[in-house]
């Protein structure tokens, strides 16, 4: 695909990329698919580029035309082909965000905002001094977590090829000798090539195993590199020595980074997830933390090769080499390469333990495994503290200093997976449970679903202070209870055989109730996972005579209960649940004991926003986090949020920086985990370059959020709750009954929602192991969050991402809130909600976040997505009512921000207007194609090839526009 020359700017870097890219593009359709389809292909990209760019309203109808008379065998190459161009122009985008990052760094005289130097930088000003972060790290947990939401429909043969073309791209710089840019373009081509003749779609539906190793491929490619890196960039910067490096290293820092899954361990509404894919995800794991170690002592060995005739070694180093069973005489003089030859024995007889297989890549012989990765870091030490005391200290940062980092970060199971379920599924199993083993309350039969809350809670208090197992081995019971109690007793296997960071978390969805998080710690005790002397009640606690080791221990403690709020009305029941949960004597001494202090909580973003509405979703989680600190503060508890996030915006997506420093204050308090889910992932996380940014993003965010002085936050926070907090709740009101009246309250929305985006399509696609909706129904309410919020993105109209905000800020400057200090006259409201966007963190974003998706909705394509709803009448009431909020959704952030759409961003604004142009022809062609597939004939078995086709030429172009849109999911 050719790409027209652009005029001369500061993006002129990008724009040329993307014409190499797009020219190369171009040439491998032509030679592929011939003159006539890249010439058809070109008239539309033509058509496209003058419609959104050039403002030529006259190529729209051309446009639509061109499409409708493609024929079946066009419209697969077309589809690709307009998608190929988004896959590498995003390509181009992630370079031009590293090079500018790049040049930042090197000429500018302040730190980029979102990096380490500028959070340090800002915390110095408010008298927060080095020392003190380096201290308080010790007490911080910061994880991302890896889900596999069927969001990302690229196969990882795709990723796999990008990954390649960015690293060519990279190669491509003014220094290159015309034979060494030829060849460079002969690979790019190449590469292109591959891209091209690579199938886009997925033939068969990913299984579990599928996503687990999907996920590993960025532990190889971005987290085993970027997050060692990370670390040492960090230290160099809390403590800058003298500026030798031949004199100093930076110290080894306390694992606050670190990464968690869901992978194989998250069963909530997908029946594929049992035992065996728990245990496989975490053997998968290992394997991958194993083949990294040994590739790094064997790497070691080979680099330190360090003669004893020329310097000294520590008498610890010289016992290691002395242990090795080396017999080489060429070695004789190194003990470094000899103790890394132990060393490597040892972790080879480790990995051979743990995952009952050898790994060694390289002869070795019989050692003593590890029992821990403490005792393989320790050796690590001997070696690293010898250099450092015999001149060595540069060489020690050269691998060594990343691998030491790396073993107390990943450990030998890589990743902590949690384990999640719905409530919902607990109670049903612990029903059965009772009913067999003929368990009595008040001397009745115990049908616990039929109980009260009060008696759920009497009932489960009392099995917890008694070792007696409910299961008995001679009766039968469902194979939902079965799977299971076969899935938590896997876990307890895990445990002890990956160690006790393998596994810590268990989840519970959908809770309302205290129940919902008793019944968790019942089903771990009846499974061998929780010992009964781990949850002190009416029984002595075996702690004051304990003699167990601390993993011992750890392992008896089980898992910590996190409950997940995901509605409305969970998140306004939060606080009171935790309050009950925190005041159980057991589960007080617990929190204090094998939990240290803290308690998790989950904050569930998608469903709370398919229920109430973009605002008041939001202004829901604000409120929730605000009183659970009250409540966790009263206590004396440490609490940890785990932010639910997705990749829209409506489920919780945007930039991670601004998210974070967002939050309430005392929310954050150096702990937070948050889901990285579905295409998500590869976006922020697909190479190192680009993963490392992510990562430090998050790290500076939450160092600001934790360590500003906590008097300055709190006097900002009272102020904005005496100025603010009155009209936010009044508008949240206002979004939400104005939302839920066009969802819920449409007469025949459901039936417009069906007709009117591919969301029977998306189901059909093969990008996740999870099902699309919990029950087999068309109701909004059934269908999962994930694909509602994704459909809307397809057909181009995102409401999940802004109705019912335009409406409550116009309700509010025209007619006022029934509140105390509220402005009296229209002029004055509006000041004040601009008051608000310039001082308040929380409503600057939300508008901010807002504003990407309202540059991202169009209109005039939407309509042409309503024009596949048979019904005239339905189809014009919903998309009358769509049209009219967002121009007033549009109108009133022009009037609160003082700007146009994306006025301040020109660089989005940019790469949006270069996007659209390939965009728009992928939502005109699936539109057309939906329509073409809906109005065939399913009884006529000679269109079922063409049929086959027609489907295939439909996911390509969700496959398309997910990349162009890149955080639709």
């Amino acid at each position: 695909m050719s790409v027209p020359q652009q005029p001369a700017s500061p993006h002129s870097a990008l724009r040329q990329d993307i014409r190499l890219l797009g020219k190369t593009l171009g040439e491998v359709i032509r030679d592929c698919d011939g003159r006539a389809i890249y010439e058809t292909i070109e008239k539309l990209r033509r058509a496209a580029v003058k419609f959104r760019r050039e403002g030529d309203a006259t190529q729209g109808p051309v446009l639509e035309r061109s499409i409708r008379r493609l024929g079946d065998e066009q419209v697969n190459s077309v589809a690709r082909a307009f998608s190929y161009f988004l896959h590498l122009s995003n390509i181009a985008e992630d370079r031009e965000q590293n090079r500018r990052q790049r040049e930042h760094e090197l000429n500018e005289a302040t730190p980029m905002r979102g990096s380490l130097g500028d959070a340090l930088a800002f915390l110095e000003e408010r008298g927060v001094k080095r020392k003190r972060i380096l201290r308080d790290l010790g007490g911080m947990s910061i994880v991302p977590v890896l889900t596999a939401h069927p969001t990302e429909v690229q196969r990882k043969s795709t990723l796999d090829l990008h990954r390649e073309i960015a690293r060519q791209l990279r190669r491509n710089d003014d220094t290159l000798t015309p034979g060494e840019r030829q060849l460079g373009q002969q690979r790019l081509s190449g590469l292109v090539a591959s891209l091209w003749q690579t199938r886009m779609l997925r033939q068969q539906k990913l299984t579990v195993l599928d996503e687990i190793d999907n996920a590993l491929g960025y532990y190889e490619h971005t987290f085993l590199k970027a997050i060692p890196r990370l670390y040492q960039d960090l230290a160099v910067l809390l403590e800058p020595g003298n500026g030798d490096p031949l004199a100093s290293s930076p110290a080894l820092l306390p694992p606050f980074l670190k990464t968690g899954s869901w992978i194989g361990g998250d069963r909530d509404g997908n029946p594929n997830v049992d035992a065996d894919t728990l245990e496989q995800a975490l053997l998968r794991q290992a394997t991958h933390a194993f083949r990294h170690y040994l590739g790094e002592i064997k790497a070691l060995g080979t680099e330190l090769s360090m003669s004893h005739t020329l310097v000294e070694a520590s008498p610890a180093l010289l016992n290691l080499a002395i242990e090795s069973r080396d017999s080489s005489l060429h070695r004789i003089d190194e003990p470094y390469r000899r103790a890394c030859i132990h060393i490597y024995a040892r972790l080879a007889a480790t990995a051979q333990a743990i995952l009952q297989r050898p790994l060694a890549v390289r002869p070795t012989y019989e050692a003593e495994p590890y029992a821990d990765p403490s005792g393989f870091e320790a050796d690590l030490d001997i070696v690293s503290e010898s250099l450092e005391a015999n001149h060595g200290t540069a060489i020690a940062q050269l691998r060594l200093g990343g691998l030491r980092q790396a073993v107390r970060v990943f450990g030998f199971h890589l990743a902590t997976l949690d384990l999640r379920q719905s409530s919902d599924v607990h109670e049903r199993v612990l029903d059965e449970l009772f009913t067999a083993a003929g368990v009595k309350l008040d001397d009745k039969p115990v049908h616990y679903l039929k109980l009260s809350e009060a008696q759920r809670i009497e009932l489960l208090r009392g099995e917890l202070a008694q070792a007696r197992p409910l299961y008995s081995p001679w009766l039968r019971y469902s194979d939902e209870t079965h799977k299971e109690l076969a899935i938590l007793r896997m876990a307890a296997k895990c445990r002890a055989r990956f160690g006790p960071r393998a596994i810590e978390q268990s989840i519970v969805s959908h809770t309302e109730t205290l129940s919902d998080l008793l019944e968790v710690l019942v089903l771990q005790q009846e499974t061998g996972l929780l010992s009964p002397d781990a949850i002190p009640h009416a029984r002595k606690s075996a702690a004051a005579s304990d003699q167990r080791t601390d993993r011992e221990i750890l392992l008896a403690a089980g898992l910590m209960v996190v409950p997940l709020f995901e509605t409305i009305p969970d998140l306004e029941r939060a606080p009171d649940i935790m309050a009950g949960w925190l005041d159980l004597p057991e589960v007080a001494r617990r929190v204090r004991g094998a939990q240290g202090g803290m308690q998790e909580v989950m904050l569930g973003y998608s469903d709370s926003n398919k229920d109430g509405g973009y605002l008041t979703s939001n202004w829901s989680l604000y409120c929730a986090e605000r009183e659970l600190v009250k409540v966790f503060e009263k206590r004396k508890v440490r609490l940890r949020l785990f932010h639910g996030r997705g990749g829209s915006v409506a489920r919780g997506g945007g930039p991670s920086f601004e998210a974070i420093v967002a939050q309430p204050p005392g929310t954050v308090n150096g702990q937070i985990r948050l889901t990285e889910q579905g295409e998500v992932i590869q976006g922020k996380y697909k190479d190192a370059e680009v993963g490392r940014w992510h990562l430090e993003n998050i790290v500076a965010a939450t160092l600001e959020a934790s360590l500003t002085p906590p008097a300055e936050a709190a006097r900002v926070e009272n102020e904005r709750v005496r100025k603010y907090f009155a009209a936010m709740r009044w508008m949240s009101d206002q979004a939400r009954t104005a939302y839920r009246d066009l969802v819920y309250g449409t007469e025949g929305f459901a039936d417009y929602f069906f007709a009117a985006t591919p969301i029977r399509e998306i189901a059909e696609l093969n990008i996740g192991s999870r099902p699309a909706a919990r029950k087999a129904t068309q109701r909004i309410e059934d269908l999962r969050a994930i694909p509602w919020g994704f459909s809307w993105a397809q057909c181009r109209l995102m409401l999940t991402g802004w109705y019912g905000m335009g409406t409550a800020l116009k309700n509010y400057v025209e007619n006022g809130c029934e509140c105390e200090g509220a402005p009296a006259s229209p002029e004055a409201r509006l000041a004040h909600l601009q008051e608000m966007a310039r001082e308040w963190p929380f409503f600057r974003t939300l508008l901010s976040n807002m504003e990407q998706v309202l540059a991202k909705t169009d209109l005039t394509i939407g309509r042409r997505y309503a024009g596949l709803v048979a019904d005239k009448r339905l189809r014009e009431r919903v998309f009358n009512r769509i049209e009219e909020e967002f121009q007033v959704s549009l109108s009133l952030f022009r009037q609160v921000c003082g700007h146009d759409l994306l006025e301040h961003d020109p660089q989005l604004a940019a790469a949006l207007l270069e996007r659209f142009a390939y965009i728009d022809p992928l939502n005109h062609l699936q539109a057309d194609l939906l329509r073409r597939h809906r109005n065939s004939d399913p009884g006529d078995a000679t269109g079922n090839d063409a049929e086959s086709r027609s489907q295939r030429a439909i996911h390509m172009t969700i496959n398309g526009i997910a990349a162009g849109l890149r955080n639709s999911g």
